[in-house]
C-alpha cells in the first residue's frame, strides 16, 4: 500500500504554489474528466526537456470538489527547478480553463521525492531511456 502523499506547506515561499480561476457563482452542469485533467496537464511542457509535467510524472493528485475547485498536488525534478514559479503557474492555468472548473490551486509536494520511475513509457521513449 502506498503512504498517503504529504504536502507540504512553504507560506514563505509563493512561488511554490500557483492558483488560478475564479469560483463557480451556479451550478455545475458539466464536470470535467479525469482524461480532461489529464490532457490539459500534458499541454504544459517543461522548457528544458520539452516534456509535459504528466509524462515526466510531476503530477502527484489531483482532487476536484463538489463546488468545482480543483486541488493539484505536483512535484517537481528538483526544489532548485529554475522553472518552478512558471510550471506550477501554467499547470494552475491549464486545469481552470477546463469548462465546470472553479478556483485551481496547485501545490508543490516533495514526498515522496521525483525520481526517474516516475517517467511515463512515452517520456522514457522521448529521453532516450529505453
Amino acid at each position: 500500500m502506498t503512504p498517503p502523499i504529504e504536502t507540504i506547506e512553504l507560506p514563505d515561499y509563493p512561488e511554490f504554489s500557483g492558483k488560478a480561476g475564479m469560483p463557480l457563482s451556479s451550478e455545475i452542469s458539466e464536470r470535467p474528466t479525469d482524461q480532461d485533467f489529464i490532457n490539459a496537464l500534458k499541454t504544459v511542457e517543461d522548457p528544458d526537456l520539452g516534456i509535459d509535467v504528466y509524462n515526466l510524472g510531476l503530477i502527484y493528485n489531483i482532487t476536484p470538489k463538489e463546488n468545482g475547485d480543483v486541488y493539484v498536488d505536483m512535484t517537481l525534478t528538483s526544489p532548485t527547478c529554475p522553472y518552478a514559479e512558471q510550471l506550477l503557474q501554467a499547470s494552475a492555468d491549464a486545469v481552470a480553463d477546463l469548462k465546470g472548473v472553479g478556483e485551481v490551486f496547485v501545490k508543490a509536494v516533495w514526498e515522496p521525492a521525483w525520481t526517474l520511475e516516475r517517467l511515463s513509457e512515452e517520456a522514457r521513449y522521448d529521453l532516450d531511456l529505453l
